[in-house]
């Protein structure tokens, strides 16, 4: 184990006074905050050692945290074994959390909240049972969205049979009742997908996330922008947007002034043994943007003056720069460098290519 005095203290990238957390969820703009929630096992620092919960933040700026308690703990048969990864929606002025419902399999379940605070689980959960023949038992992290008065849900999953990823659709005019569209994407020798996101571009587009789980190779964050009508989603673009190496479980959201913001989960999986305590923080927030038929992601407003064009653990080379990580290997970027951002706090970094068309997400 490595000493906890090398982490240091993140004074911008959020994260729980004490336990363990993971993936981003939930994340919304509600009753005048930005809700953060996020996978936490609030009596350990490292994972598994009992199932997960919903930790919970807000912010008005995301440069000041207020911790909140608990929003969800696994209490009923349906989660016992854990509330997984999901996302979050505003409706008649209600919140209401998405979530996959471990226990024997995997479930879809819905809690909600007048305050933003306090939650009560539906009493008819969960809202989506099991799993149709185009996925498998990996079923979870529902990403919910409104469109053209309809409600949409994809759901990450894997076809064990096809060895194939996938992206499930569902839809609903209540939030309550659910009927199966279709596979929205797929992709081939992958065990499944995880962290899905459906948002609206702002451009008349949408985006559509996921992490994507390959069996020989790493997982990868794949963005893609496209059009979406009548239940199908049309790829135009793809981006792996952020590279990490220290990252995974990104989620997207659209906030009240029409940005579609990524949050990730920093630094991934191969850290969950390898400090006494946890060490997971949130990234800050980014906006994804298309132009001139790229997408980027960049700091928001709020954030943007703590960018520096320069840090000592970042040295430029001739055809690019070299992330300098403590004990492990650098991180190259070797390509077209016009511009070049970074963000430093504590241990993390967070660099920025080309006003966002490649991002590192970095523990050092």
């Amino acid at each position: 184990m490595n000493d906890l005095n090398y982490i240091g203290k993140l004074l911008y990238h959020f994260r729980p006074s004490k336990g363990w957390n993971n993936d981003p969820n939930g994340l919304v703009y509600f009753n005048g905050y930005y809700h953060v929630f996020y996978q936490y096992a609030p009596d350990y620092e490292i994972p598994w050692k009992q199932p997960m919960h919903w930790g919970h933040a807000r912010t008005k700026d995301f440069l000041e945290w207020e911790e909140l308690p608990i929003a969800l703990t696994p209490s009923e048969k349906y989660d016992g074994g854990g509330c997984w990864s999901g996302t979050a929606i505003v409706k008649d002025g209600r919140l209401f959390l998405f979530y996959a419902a471990i226990a024997e399999v995997s479930t879809i379940a819905i809690a909600v909240s007048d305050d933003g605070i306090n939650f009560k689980k539906y009493e008819g959960n969960p809202v989506i049972a099991t799993y149709p023949s185009d996925g498998g038992p990996d079923f979870r992290d529902p990403a919910v969205c409104f469109i053209d008065g309809r409600y949409y849900c994809v759901i990450a999953s894997g076809n064990p049979e096809k060895k194939t990823g996938v992206l499930l659709l569902y839809k609903s005019d209540d939030l309550f009742s659910w009927d199966y569209v279709g596979v929205m994407s797929e992709w081939e020798n992958s065990r499944y997908t995880e962290c899905p996101s459906f948002v609206e571009a702002g451009d008349g587009k949408y985006l559509l996330t996921a992490s994507v789980c390959p069996y020989d190779s790493v997982h990868f964050f794949s963005v893609m922008h496209g059009g979406f009508s009548d239940g199908r989603f049309r790829i135009e673009h793809t981006a792996e947007i952020d590279k990490g190496p220290d990252q995974y479980a990104g989620q997207v959201f659209r906030d009240h002034l029409g940005r579609a913001l990524l949050i990730t989960w920093i630094p991934g999986w191969s850290y969950s043994g390898a400090f006494e305590r946890n060490i997971g923080c949130m990234s800050v927030p980014r906006e994804i943007t298309f132009k001139d038929g790229r997408l980027t992601a960049f700091p928001i407003e709020e954030v943007r003056h703590l960018l520096t064009d320069s840090d000592p653990a970042v040295k430029r080379t001739e055809n690019g720069f070299i992330i300098e990580r403590n004990g492990r290997p650098p991180v190259i970027y070797s390509g077209e460098l016009n511009d070049l951002k970074i963000l430093r706090d504590g241990c993390i970094i967070e660099v920025f290519v080309n006003g966002g068309e490649v991002v590192y997400s970095a523990l050092l």
